[in-house]
């Protein structure tokens, strides 16, 4: 008695030391496989991906076999050939007693693709290079053809069997799954390729993260780069985990209320925060608070641009009380905030009672200035109230003694012109004094009326204007008037009576010519 089990595309057998062994040898293998292909063409036709079992007799009938069926080589497969037609045997097998031969056991379709892989995973040796023998060769029976091979045969019914077929389904949908999911991979790995290529400073200094890139993409539209999202993130960590969406809500504001949009990469790389600040519980409200002060709304984006940080600051504990104290305390009138606000908008921002008081003191006591002097100056110049007594102010005041002024002349001169303390020593005082002196000649006494000098450039108006009027030999013999620098290049021209074309030839050919000589020099 023999045992086949058909699972998948195998035929696992197991013989009783009576029966036949996978051996060409044998005659009795014909007896088994007659059975087996008579059990097997009842089949034909119905797919199905179940393990059978069938017990077949070493004594089977011979007239099962179909007759006068021969190998593609002429030789006989059967010592039962007959010429008997079996076809009726086959027509008698319906598909109930299939079913019931051929019943389906426990074992499932996963069981069977896990097998066929077992098997497929095992290793061959020894079949490389080796001809094949007569056991190995295929015999073709009516679309039925059987391979032997040591303890396994291969069973296909017609072009591919009912297990086979079952299983190329299963390695396209496999191989489907594993395409679709390599494909994601690679996706994956494109898309990170392409961010590291991207991003590839910013991937080396920070752990980047896949959820970044939109907000890092949208920011880069301002002009930011990789070196400049480390300094921000130096400086606020948390800016990079804010949503994208939001981020657009709020630069998008800054932009409708006056901010330049080449101004943004300035407002985050010194404010970073404010990507944080909310438009309506935040930004409104800071804006709403600086139309108050009398800011034009055409003014509200160069104040933002100027200091960004004003939004870390609530408008009721911290910005409203400065202003009053500017009002009350400095004494700044009302109508005046705005304009002051306006010049210098970090003024909002600084401990105004601490930076008003130290400078209010020294300017009192190293000039004797009284208390609506220096109201003025900050007025006209709140940016003083930033500035370095020791490195800002107290150097210029010792520069304007040292050309002859007194005291109650420096005050004069900073209360009507206090940028005169933001000025350069070296690069622009100390020149314009000496050209005051040697060239134009005039007294230093003559600042004190026309302070506005020292604010004008040397180079581009001063100087031009002072020798193309000695070129038209136009100059006083005296001090050179410097009301004659105070005017626009047009008011000039007609003051003197000249043509404007004329005097701005000469004023490009100097510039020319003093750049060449300051070229040599450095050369």
């Amino acid at each position: 008695m023999a045992v086949i089990c058909f699972n998948s595309k195998l035929i696992h057998t197991s013989t009783h030391p009576q029966s036949f062994s996978c051996n060409p040898s044998r005659s009795n293998f014909n007896d088994e496989t007659s059975a087996l292909l008579k059990t097997i063409r009842g089949k034909r036709g119905k797919r199905t991906s179940t393990s059978s079992f069938v017990v077949l007799s070493t004594h089977s009938n011979p007239r099962i076999l179909k007759p006068n069926l021969r190998s593609p080589y002429g030789q006989s497969l059967s010592p039962y050939d007959s010429d008997d037609d079996g076809e009726e045997e086959d027509d008698d097998i319906s598909e109930d007693e299939s079913d019931e031969e051929f019943g389906e056991d426990d074992e499932s379709e996963e069981d069977s693709k896990s097998l066929y892989w077992e098997k497929q995973s095992k290793p061959r040796q020894g079949n490389r290079g080796k001809p094949k023998t007569l056991w190995e060769q295929r015999s073709s029976f009516n679309g039925v053809s059987i391979k032997g091979t040591n303890s396994r045969m291969d069973v296909r019914i017609g072009k591919r069997s009912t297990e086979e077929a079952s299983f190329e389904d299963y390695d396209s949908n496999r191989l489907e799954e594993m395409g679709s999911v390599d494909a994601s991979v690679k996706r994956k790995k494109k898309t990170g390729n392409s961010t590291a290529s991207r991003f590839s400073q910013l991937s080396e200094e920070l752990d980047l993260d896949e959820k970044w890139i939109p907000l890092l993409d949208y920011l880069t539209t301002f002009g930011l780069k990789e070196s400049h999202f480390i300094q921000i993130y130096e400086r606020h960590m948390p800016f990079l985990q804010i949503n994208v969406a939001s981020a657009k809500e709020r630069l998008e504001f800054l932009l409708s209320v006056g901010v330049k949009h080449r101004d943004i990469k300035k407002i985050l790389l010194r404010q970073p925060q404010i990507l944080g600040y909310t438009v309506e519980k935040n930004m409104k409200s800071h804006v709403a608070f600086l139309t108050d002060l009398g800011v034009p709304d055409a003014r509200i984006g160069r104040i933002i641009t100027a200091a960004p940080s004003l939004f870390s600051y609530s408008v009721e504990q911290s910005l409203k009380p400065t202003a009053r104290y500017l009002v009350e305390e400095v004494g700044i009138k009302r109508n005046d905030l705005g304009k002051v606000v306006q010049l210098s908008p970090q003024i909002l921002v600084q401990r105004i009672d601490n930076t008003w008081n130290t400078r209010f003191s020294f300017l009192s006591k190293e000039l004797g200035a009284p208390r609506e002097c220096i109201v003025k100056m900050v007025k006209k110049h709140p940016q003083l109230l930033h500035y370095s007594i020791e490195d800002g102010i107290l150097p210029r005041i010792n520069f304007l003694r040292s050309i002859g002024m007194r005291n109650s002349e420096i005050v004069k001169v900073l209360t009507s012109l206090t940028q005169v303390l933001s000025l350069s020593l070296e690069d622009n005082l100390r020149p314009k004094y000496l050209y005051l002196v040697n060239e134009l000649r005039n007294e230093v006494k003559s600042l004190t009326k026309y302070p506005t000098y020292l604010s004008l450039s040397l180079d581009q108006r001063i100087r031009p204007r002072h020798r193309f009027l000695v070129s038209l030999k136009k100059a006083p013999k005296g001090p050179f008037p410097l009301s004659s620098f105070v005017p626009t290049d047009e008011s000039f021209c007609q003051q003197w009576g000249t043509s404007m074309d004329s005097y701005m030839a000469f004023k490009q050919n100097l510039l020319l010519k003093e750049f060449a000589n300051k070229y040599q020099r450095k050369g």
